[in-house]
Order: structure tokens, then sequence, then C-alpha cells
């Protein structure tokens, strides 16, 4: 069902460019320009607002309190100004000296190296339609070897005939996906080994020859074309599928067919091997393999409610074989020898690509991306991305503004790499694996050994495996290319279950870095002054911009530390901010609009830090919350709705309450925070849906369902025993790890025993 379009929001669901715009060297000039002015006008406010309060303050103790908070606020405020522009300085640099290796030097490393890749896309209650975009992307890679893993989180045993049709079709899916390619796979298969067992003499191909291989690059632009058309049309993202992914490698076989043709016709006989180079690009296309895993089917892996966890549960079982044993508590998967029969056997791979269920891959993420790994100087690169950009033609303007900041990110993590203080950002990333062998962890959870490599502590799990590959003397590289996409949240419900996810562990994760500082100077490998600066301000700077702004908005500072020098420090931020923003084909007016969004998930990023600072204090993992992919609108808790009319309410009284006192600077300041927030909420969010969640969130806790009492009745002896459990565990005192099903394991023993 196609969502109706919101006015301000655009209609062009063409992507920017695959390749970035090269710097001219006005524009980093500038950039450098704005960073020593950030630090200048810093300096001079620091210096300013001291000696005004040494000549002209009374002295008292809440004077200099006040003038030193509001001091430490500004400084972080400008240090992560500072950072943006130190970041985007990175990014154009790398822009400008970045050069794309030609497609003949891929064919020809790939013609000899066939390093096997292993996507990984964990799923939970994804909708099927989603999923399978996805992994197409990932099966018409033009990749040699590679195998598409759907890594179902969903229960095995649903309870309503919904979710059941639901796990049943994503299951099949796989399947379906495997048929659909297999008519043009068996096509170009056999045409590959008919030409490679033509005994070709010389060293090149004849016009006849090439013919032949124009005629299946056609087949194969034709079949991709006719399933472009064939694909649904509902949304921005079903139309960037279509045109991105399928007709664009269309476009690109069509190209290589017109060249042979003409090639042919001028009767220029190329190169063997070259001839076999595009046979086996059109067999890559085809050939990949796809099928799913459900790792709560067996209950020696892990059941942890996390995508870490899913990834994990595979990750340890690869390259293994596997019996599968029925027990009391369930199936358990024992590791047999190679001679030994098996019910399960997980192909190995030296590459993974992990992958969330709503990114899509253009064709030639995986041939870059591994050729980079496997450059001369380039083993100790554990990771590489190229983080993900937003579609285009939101039909939403929420998703539009997300969908900017998600843009503009994508600079700055191509300006961190050019720093060393690359961070792996989880929605899509090629993996050495074993680079990950030497993070990974064990434990034993209800007496099976569990492995963890990618770190499940926090639910920003690539931010913290990120820290620990570095402890490890591994890299992190950033591609400097747009060859991946991902969702954003439509509404301002599933966007607050998101943004409050990545707010929450940065600060369990500053140790962790402080320790790798420690640890790479005992090996005589410092980092870097800028790589911390900028590693402490990813992880840190939710929650001082967060509190910061809450004690701007909320204490009437007087209005002489409001200085015309620290205007001039923000200045330049906002100038180049607006610059990237129309660099990215938005307008630069739309910085006034993310300024009001990020008042309108003031509460939610101060939420996220709050739960950080809950888990440090108690010890307790914070529930992995699952941002909803779905069309319909996801309800918002009351509180998130409730901080923004509070902003809005507050930000009148202060202007009210400045202008009784003559302080004109914090009137203009509240009236500009008034004005941002309550546009950014009806904008974003809507009345009707605010008044819709707040009528609904109230009744559901007015109407509570009642539990029926415990009568304090004490059964009979023996009345209500489970006494499956108690056979299996003894006295569990009420805690009962897994549950237990000695009839079950006996009858499939007793099976098993008749087949044998």
């Amino acid at each position: 069902m196609a969502v109706k379009r919101q006015f301000n929001t655009e209609k062009d669901v063409t992507p920017l460019p695959m390749q970035h715009e090269k710097a001219s060297t006005f524009k980093i000039t500038m950039n450098r320009i704005f960073i020593i002015m950030t630090v200048l006008f810093w300096l001079l406010y620091v210096a300013s607002t001291i000696f005004d309060q040494w000549t002209r303050g009374n002295g008292s103790f809440q004077q200099v309190v006040e003038a030193a908070l509001y001091i430490v606020i500004m400084t972080l405020l400008c240090f992560s100004a500072f950072v943006y522009l130190v970041s985007r300085n990175g990014a154009l640099i790398r822009f400008k000296e970045h050069k794309r290796v030609p497609r003949e030097l891929l064919e020809e490393h790939f013609a000899e190296e066939k390093s096997a890749i292993t996507v990984l896309v964990p799923s939970y209650d994804e909708e099927v339609g989603v999923i399978r975009k996805t992994m197409l992307s990932a099966m018409l890679q033009e990749y040699p070897q590679i195998t598409v893993q759907l890594l179902l989180d969903d229960k095995p045993n649903p309870t309503t005939p919904e979710a059941a049709a639901k796990l049943a079709a994503t299951q099949a899916l796989p399947r379906e996906l495997m048929a659909l390619l297999e008519e043009p796979r068996a096509r170009f298969t056999a045409a590959q080994a008919a030409f490679l067992a033509k005994e070709n003499k010389g060293t090149t191909v004849s016009s006849a020859d090439l013919r032949l291989l124009t005629q299946e690059y056609r087949y194969g632009r034709d079949w991709l074309l006719q399933l472009a058309d064939d694909e649904p049309q509902e949304d921005h993202v079903d139309a960037f599928f279509a045109d991105q992914v399928l007709r664009e490698l269309a476009k690109e076989l069509g190209l290589q067919a017109q060249a042979l043709k003409q090639a042919a016709a001028a009767g220029s006989g190329l190169p063997i091997k070259k001839v076999s180079a595009m046979y086996a690009r059109l067999v890559w296309l085809f050939t990949a393999k796809a099928d799913y895993f459900q790792r709560k089917e067996y209950v020696s892996l892990s059941h942890e409610a996390n995508k870490a966890m899913n990834l994990n549960s595979y990750i340890d079982l690869m390259g293994g074989r596997y019996r599968i044993e029925h027990t009391a508590v369930g199936k358990v998967l024992v590791a047999v020898a190679a001679d030994q029969p098996a019910d399960l056997e997980i192909p190995d791979s030296e590459f993974l690509l992990t992958l969330d269920a709503d990114s899509v891959l253009l064709r030639e993420y995986c041939l870059r991306l591994v050729y980079l790994l496997q450059q001369p100087g380039n083993e100790q690169v554990a990771v590489t991305q190229t983080p993900y950009s937003s579609f285009r033609g939101c039909p939403s303007r929420i998703e539009r503004i997300a969908g900017a900041t998600t843009d503009i990110q994508h600079i700055l993590h191509q300006g961190t790499t050019y720093y060393g203080a690359t961070f792996w950002v989880g929605a899509n990333a090629v993996i050495r694996k074993r680079a990950l062998a030497d993070i990974a962890e064990t434990e034993s959870v209800n007496g099976f050994e569990i492995r963890r490599f990618i770190q499940d502590r926090t639910v920003i799990e690539d931010t913290e495996s990120s820290v620990d590959l570095e402890k490890h003397s591994w890299q992190l590289v950033n591609y400097p290319e747009r060859l991946s996409y991902s969702a954003t949240p439509p509404d301002f419900g599933s966007l607050v279950i998101q943004r409050r996810r990545w707010a929450n562990g940065g600060l369990l994760i500053l140790p962790k870095l402080f320790a790798t500082m420690k640890e790479r100077r005992r090996q005589g490998e410092p980092l870097k002054l800028m790589e911390i600066f900028l590693r402490m301000n990813y992880m840190t700077s939710i929650a001082w911009a967060s509190f910061g702004l809450i004690f701007l908005l909320a204490y009437p500072f007087d209005d002489r530390l409001l200085s015309v020098y620290i205007v001039c420090a923000a200045l330049p931020y906002f100038t180049a901010m607006a610059s990237d923003l129309r660099y990215c084909r938005y307008k630069r007016k739309d910085i006034f609009r993310i300024y009001g969004f990020n008042l309108l998930l003031l509460a939610v990023n101060t939420a996220g830090v709050i739960k950080s600072l809950q888990q440090y204090l108690t010890g307790e993992k914070i529930p992995f919350a699952r941002t909803p992919k779905v069309n319909d609108r996801t309800a918002c808790q009351s509180l998130y709705l409730w901080a923004p009319l509070v902003i809005i309410g507050f930000s009148l009284f202060t202007i009210w309450r400045s202008l009784s006192v003559n302080n004109w600077q914090n009137a203009a300041f509240a009236a500009f925070n008034a004005i941002t927030c309550a546009w950014a909420l009806l904008a974003f969010v809507g009345v009707k849906d605010l008044l819709v969640d707040l009528v609904h969130n109230f009744y559901t806790w007015l109407f509570v369902e009642v539990s029926p009492k415990d009568n304090g009745a004490q059964e009979s002896e023996g009345e209500g025993l489970d006494w499956q459990t108690v056979l299996y565990y003894g006295d569990t005192q009420g805690e009962v790890p897994l549950k237990v099903s000695l009839s079950a394991a006996l009858d499939t023993e007793t099976e098993e025993q008749g087949q044998r």
C-alpha cells in the first residue's frame, strides 16, 4: 500500500552519485579557515569571559559557578563543532585523492583470487518484501563465491496463524530466490563451459565467438529488465531497488553487449583471457547460494534477544559439521569429525558481510571492498564498508530530515578514516573473519559454551567491537564511495526507538577506549591525538550535548555570558553543515529543521544516556530494542511527546521572564528554540498523531488487565507439579533455565532407533 506523500518532501528518487565530487582546493582551504576560526574565537571567548568575570563580577560563588558551567558547556559544544570540521577536512581530502580501480584490474585480480564471502542477514519479524530486496541485492553481487545466509531470530513455533504464515514465507524466501536465478544461472554456466571447451587457437577470439557472447549479455540485460518491470512499485525503496539495482545492472550489461557488437563488426578479436573473464562475470552474477538458519531452534546456542548474538551464533558454527541431538531441553548441536555422519554442515569463508535486513547494496560492493582488503599493505584491515546513504524520495518529512542527517554522517565517517578513527557502522560491513577470532570471548550459558565475536554488552555492538579490534592492532577503513543504502524510520515512534538505542552505550564503551590507549602505548603504537579526539566525541558527544542543551534551555544564565565570540565560533560549523546539506542535494535552510529535529529528540537522547548510566550502576544489560520496519505507524511513548511540549512552554516562559529583566540575549535564544521546536513538532509528528498517541497511552495506563489474585490456598502435595522439570533439574527453587520435555526426548530417541 502506497504511503501518502506529505507536503515539503522530495519526489525525485534518484540517489546521490556513487562517486563523490572531487573537492576543490578552495573548498578545502575554506574548511581549514573554518577550523582556525572555531579555535581562535573559542580562545577569545574563554579569555574574554574570564577577564569579564575578574574585572566586572562581584565575586559571588554563584556567579563564578555559573560562569564556569557556561564555559564548560560552550567548550564541549565548540569541541564537537571542531571535530565536525576536522572530519569534514579528512573527507574532502579523501574525495579529492580517491581514484576508482578500473574494472579491468578487478577482473584480473578475481580471475586468480576467489576467496569466498558469506553474507549474514540478521532478521527479526521483518516484512518479507523488505528482506527479499536485501537478499536479492546481495545475491546479484558481481563476486566469484558468495553465500547469502538469512539468520532468523523469530520464535521457531509461532503462537498465531498470522505469525506462522509470515515465518513460513520468510523461511521459503531463500529457496524462491535460488529458483528465480536458476534459468540465467544454467544458461550462463552452459555458455561458459561451451566457450572453455573450444580449442581456441592463438591469443584472440573470433568475431563469431564475440557475437555469441553479445547474445548472452543481451539475454542478461533483457532478463533483468523484465525482473525490474515485475517488481512491485509501492514506495521509494521499491523504486530505488528496481532502478538502481536491477535496471542499472541491466544497463551495464547492455553497454557491454553494445561494445562487444562493435568489436565483432570491426573484426577486432579480443584476448581469450578477456572473453573468459566476461563469461565469468555473467556466471558470478547469478550463482550465489542462499539459505536460512534459525538459532532459536537449538538450545545449545544463545537465545539472547539482540542482533550481535544472532550473528555470533552462526559465526561460531562456520566451518563445522554437526549432529543434531534431541534432549529433554531441546535440540543440541554436537560437533562431529570429518569422517562421521552429520546432520548440518556450515561452510566457512575468509570474509563476512554483515547486512541489515532493510539495507540494499549496489552490484560492486563486495567486489571493490574485498579487493581493497586483499591489496598489499592492508593485511591488518579488519573491517571495511561504505557507510550507508539514505533512500531518496521519502514521502514523509521526518524520514526526509532523518535521511539528511544520515547523508551528513556518511561524509563525516569518510573523514574519520583519514585520521585512523573509523567506527564500524553496523548496517553493512565486510569483515575479515580471522580478525573476529582475535577479539572472541567465551563463556558458559546453561552448560553450553558460547563464543562472542561481536560484543552484545551494549546495544551499539558495532561501536564496541570497533574499539576491541583497534586494541588488537586491527584497522578499520571506510571506502570513499556510495555503494550501500538503508531505510530510515518513517515516523516519529520508530525513530525514537532507533535514536534511543544509538544514544545508549557510548559512555559504557569509553573505559575500553582508555584501556586501548594504554595497551597501544605499551605495544609502542600509541593512538594519535586527533584519533583520540574523534573517538571520544563519537562516543560521548550525545551525552554532553544533551545535558548541555538542557542547562541552556532551563537555567537563566547571565546575559553577559553569551558573547559575540561564541557566536562567531559556532558560525563556521553551521556554515559548513549548510554547505554539506546543499552538497547532498538538500536545502541550506534545512539546517534550521535539523536544529528543531534535535530539540524534538532531546529527551530521547537524554533517556539513552541515562540508560547507559543505569547499566553502569546496576550491571544489567539494557534490552535491545529493534527499529520497526513496517508500513504502519509506530506509536510513541508519552514521555517523548510531552518533552517537546515542555520545551516550547518553558521557552515561552523564559521569553517573558528574560524580557522582564531586559535579558535580550536569553529571550532571543528562547524564542528561537520555541519556534524551531514547535515547527518540528507540527511537521515531524503532527497534531493528529500527537493526540492519538497521548490518548492511547493514557487509556492503556488507566485500564490495566488484572491478573487473577492468589487466594493463598496451598495446593495439595504434588498437585500442579512439573514432574519433568523436577526429574531433570531437581529442586530448582522456581528457576528453570530451559523448558524440559523428557517424554518428547524419549519419543524422538525411540523414533531414531526405529529408523536405524
